[in-house]
């Protein structure tokens, strides 16, 4: 019994490893496919989140050109690391 439980353990940290590692459109990919089956609803709000994520950085436009007049200057702001 008791090595079957560690078995089952050994199994889900070898899932969770390898479901981290891969990339994201791997991931994405597997979300979208594993969403056609019956999960409960908890797994699968996760499935979906995985699903939809995109990827990079996830900073969400920061990147993108303000639209502003050619040759406007732009204030530069700096964010500090949190103190650890």
């Amino acid at each position: 019994m008791q090595d079957t439980l560690v078995a089952l353990i050994v199994a889900a940290c070898f899932g969770y490893a390898v479901w981290m590692l891969m990339p994201a459109v791997v991931r994405r990919g597997l979300a979208r496919r594993a969403l056609a089956l019956p999960w409960p609803s908890m797994v699968a709000e996760r499935l979906q989140r995985a699903a939809r994520t995109s990827g990079g950085c996830a900073c969400d436009g920061c990147d993108t050109k303000p639209t502003a007049k050619p040759g406007a200057t732009h204030p530069i702001q700096i964010h500090r690391a949190p103190r650890r």
